[in-house]
């Protein structure tokens, strides 16, 4: 049922960082790391006739160990990788891809000429949300760290943007909506930006928590969501969405169809791509904030 893949690009998600700090323990120890990446079938396993040696394939939700030459894959988790996508456009796009696939499709389905926040906008998942956001038709108002993400948010899609280190979020989403404030805010920042995101909702608005990158939220008052007018709050994930490979099929044929059609464009900087044996490097500069898009290890760089 497994399949063996010659990683040609590998992608840094920040997830990597929780698995390796213990905030996501690993089942066991030692343990590789990373489930993205993109490469050839070399082999395949007893039962395995979907695919062949020669393969171009990538996947998003490996067992550990993707940091790594040679990676065992189960099927299920694997796409084929269209010829007129890269391997780093692969590693560079799907688990990111996917992310977004499910956040504005699925968890709440953004619909044309929709205002709604997200946090992280010059992200590696960020840049593909305001690109996803602008096919659609929806105007995302993104929350940066800079004047220069700002722009690279703004280019990729971005309705409006909000520089949270001078300016009030919530404030500024009540301006920019003529004070209605948003139904929808995505938040992958976590404990710092909590509050300002429960404040840019409006009457049953969904927060969707999906990521911890200042820390985890804890300690969440039930009754506050009350006060702030019938709030609704939900924890996904990406294992919550694609759990069999037709599940997998769905979502990468939508993501794949908007990259071969240009309106999802994957950039790698090449100060962001990293020979494998620097992944303590890489693993400092993602969490630095520095980084702007995705950030790729390069077996054999």
């Amino acid at each position: 049922g497994e399949v063996q893949i010659e990683n040609k690009a590998i992608g840094i998600n920040f997830i990597d960082t929780y698995v390796r700090s213990g905030l996501y323990p690993p089942a066991t120890l030692p343990s590789g790391l990373g489930t993205e990446a993109a490469g050839v079938v070399i082999k395949v396993g007893a039962g395995v006739t979907a695919l062949k040696p020669g393969d171009r394939v990538v996947y998003a939700q490996s067992p550990l160990g993707a940091y790594s030459e040679i990676h065992n894959v189960p099927l299920e988790k694997l796409a084929i990788l269209p010829d007129n996508l890269s391997f780093e456009q692969g590693a560079a796009a799907f688990l990111k891809g996917l992310t977004v696939h499910y956040l504005l499709r699925q968890t709440y389905e953004i619909k044309p000429g929709e205002v709604f926040l997200f946090h992280a906008a010059a992200g590696g998942v960020g840049l593909i949300a305001c690109q996803w956001a602008k096919a659609l038709g929806a105007k995302l108002i993104g929350s940066v760290g800079s004047d220069e993400k700002a722009e690279l948010a703004k280019r990729a899609g971005a309705w409006a943007t909000i520089n949270y280190r001078r300016e009030n979020i919530a404030q500024r989403v009540a301006e920019l909506t003529n004070g209605e404030k948003v139904a929808v805010v995505y938040d992958s920042v976590g404990k710092s930006t909590w509050q300002d995101s429960l404040n840019s909702l409006k009457r049953r608005g969904l927060m969707v928590s999906f990521g911890n990158a200042s820390g985890p939220v804890t300690g969440v008052d039930l009754g506050l969501l009350n006060q702030k007018g019938s709030l609704y709050v939900t924890r996904p994930s990406l294992y919550g969405y694609i759990t069999n490979r037709q599940e997998l099929q769905f979502a990468s044929n939508e993501l794949f169809s908007l990259i071969g059609s240009g309106a999802i464009k994957v950039e790698v900087k090449q100060e962001q791509k990293f020979a494998l044996a620097d992944a303590q490097r890489a693993h400092q500069v993602l969490e630095s904030g520095k980084t702007s898009g995705s950030s790729l290890l390069i077996p054999g760089l």
